[in-house]
């Protein structure tokens, strides 16, 4: 293996980037440290392999997108130290699959989306835990469907539709989108991040349905669907989250 030579793309002006914990100037995504296979030339008819290291790279289109790299990297270096997180307690799920062991996580993504939008009514780290609990019982392998591979999956039940719109830069969303692949849903992290992304584009949506700033239970609620699915099965989506809202209420209150 050839000696790595660093690259000198892979300091970033911090003053350039769209929030403080990204790592590249807008326009730019994060790609981690890895392997390259150089092809076979006169010096090295059998090829040969370096190490490229971490750098930034131009996006395609330009635009704003966070592709899983960065997601990763911006969680290691940032998300143990944010203050407000979910209350700590594991809602029942101490098996398995733990309750809180994606406290940081669901902390970091809930105060990066809050700094990009700047809602009037911030997003509670403890609403998204909710969510994921009622969501998927903390198990970030589960597939709604086994035998659809583009029904909703992981820790917030991101569809591949939903996937698809969060990467798209000619569909409904104006900017902030997220590059993923299908199988980086499984990722706690990644999901994590789509996910509430995602919740504040339902937001968007309730609010414009309502004509007003929507609540986050009203954005909860398009979140699961409440209003493409019968009363019944509304009430049950809703009983289950609020029922792990009230526990974690009383928790911060302890």
């Amino acid at each position: 293996m050839k000696k790595a030579v660093k690259n000198k793309t892979s300091k970033v002006n911090a003053s350039q980037s769209t929030h403080p914990w990204r790592l590249c100037a807008p326009g730019r995504h994060w790609v981690r440290e890895h392997t390259m296979h150089l092809p076979p030339n006169k010096k090295n008819p059998g090829g040969s392999t370096t190490i490229r290291h971490a750098h930034c790279a131009d996006n395609p289109t330009g635009k704003d997108q966070l592709y899983p790299d960065e997601m990763q990297e911006m969680g290691k270096q940032n998300f143990s130290n944010v203050q407000q997180k979910p209350c700590s307690i594991d809602l029942g799920f101490n098996k398995k699959f733990m309750g809180n062991q994606y406290d940081d996580l669901i902390a970091g993504w809930t105060k990066y989306w809050n700094d990009i939008f700047k809602p009037e009514i911030p997003l509670d780290p403890n609403i998204v835990k909710a969510l994921i609990a009622s969501e998927s019982g903390f198990d970030p392998k589960r597939l709604a469907d086994q035998k659809d591979e583009d029904s909703a999956r992981g820790l917030m039940q991101v569809t591949n539709k939903t996937r698809k719109i969060l990467a798209d830069e000619k569909g409904e969303l104006k900017d902030h989108y997220l590059t993923l692949t299908r199988e980086d849903l499984i990722d706690p992290s990644n999901n994590i991040c789509a996910g509430t992304r995602w919740l504040f584009r339902k937001r968007a949506i309730a609010s414009n349905l309502l004509g007003r700033p929507a609540t986050w239970e009203e954005a909860i609620e398009e979140f699961k669907g409440t209003r493409t699915t019968t009363k019944a099965r509304a009430k049950r989506l809703m009983a289950k989250f609020n029922e792990y809202m009230e526990r974690l209420k009383k928790c911060e209150k302890l």
